[in-house]
């Protein structure tokens, strides 16, 4: 099971965690300088740390849309569908950790859980990389950290974020005020894949900015007790909105999964639209015949790289969309 379709602790409010780890080999140019021969090089050193129990994918094997798919299901990062140096993923489903090798930095190391798991994802993590530091000559600096292509990440080079489900919060308009709250104390929002990315579907990425000057386990608990506290003031949004008129969330919330179980045609924008009301039904109870992991499974499963994938081949803007609403009538008409 993937952390999409797995329940996971708050799961209402928090969709997925996440943990990454940048790491640099020393002797090696930074990917932006690398060239093909020094990138083989480097995948050769890297391959042999992790044995069994790990999958290796060329990424160069793989077709456009294959390579995006793994995109939409946030094992990769956008950047490295379309790299143009040799680049391997290796992964371990079952520990839910994803390296790229030659994406931004040699190495980028990321465990993906679902739900509320700040402090396990990162333990997982760490595990994978040690494994990477007694096998590598990691570059570091005594005063800077880990040495990495983007100063920015210089320091503990460690990115822990959130994926939260904030639909009662966004539509109060409260995140107005809670931005730049959250710039204050070194923490950042972003859309569902990443920087520049929309809040599609009321989903918002909660990540620490700051990796100079703090240890990593300082900046998990930060990112802890700020979530805790959105999760709280979501909650009561929620039940505010519930109470000031019952019959109006409810229909609005049925209306959006009538909508998914009987059309013909569904583009990815409507699907993210309606999924926020489906999704916020779901958790107050009043869609009872979908569960979270369901409707998570069906949000992944219905993004066009991955509706090319199952078809086989690439397929244009209008069979995806005829294609999704019926891939979404069969899988809820099961489920009811």
């Amino acid at each position: 099971m993937s952390w999409y379709n797995t329940k996971g602790r708050d799961d209402d409010v928090v969709i997925s965690t996440r943990i990454r780890f940048a790491r640099n080999l020393s002797g090696f140019p930074f990917p932006s300088k690398l060239d093909e021969p020094g990138a083989r090089a480097l995948i050769e050193r890297v391959s042999g740390v992790f044995g069994e129990g790990w999958t290796v994918v060329d990424m160069t094997n793989l077709s456009r849309f294959e390579a995006a798919s793994l995109a939409e299901k946030h094992f990769i990062s956008p950047d490295f569908v379309s790299g143009s140096l040799p680049r391997r993923l290796i992964y371990s489903e079952v520990r839910g950790i994803y390296i790229m090798v030659c994406e931004e930095d040699h190495l980028r190391m990321q465990c993906i859980l679902p739900g509320m798991a700040l402090n396990e994802a990162y333990e997982r993590l760490c595990g994978a990389d040690d494994a990477a530091n007694n096998a590598l000559d990691i570059a570091y600096d005594a005063e800077l950290g880990f040495l990495t292509s983007c100063p920015t990440n210089l320091g503990i080079a460690m990115r822990a974020s959130v994926m939260l489900f904030l639909p009662a919060l966004t539509r109060t308009r409260r995140l107005n005020s809670l931005f730049p709250q959250l710039s204050k104390i070194g923490l950042t929002i972003r859309g569902l894949y990443g920087e520049g990315s929309d809040f599609d579907g009321c989903l918002y990425q909660l990540s620490n900015q700051v990796t100079l000057g703090i240890s990593e386990e300082d900046s998990i608990r930060k990112l802890n007790e700020v979530v805790r506290k959105i999760i709280e003031s979501e909650r009561a949004a929620r039940n505010a909105l519930y109470s000031d008129n019952p019959d109006a969330m409810t229909d609005r919330c049925r209306r959006a999964y009538g909508t998914l179980r009987y059309a013909s045609l569904m583009s990815s924008g409507e699907f993210m639209k309606l999924y926020a009301d489906i999704r916020l039904g779901i958790s107050l109870g009043l869609i009872p015949e979908l569960t979270l992991e369901a409707l998570g499974g069906l949000m992944t499963d219905i993004q066009p790289a991955t509706l090319s994938v199952n078809a086989g081949c690439e397929i244009g803007e209008h069979e995806r969309d005829r294609r999704r609403a019926e891939y979404i009538r069969e899988t809820l008409s099961a489920t009811a």
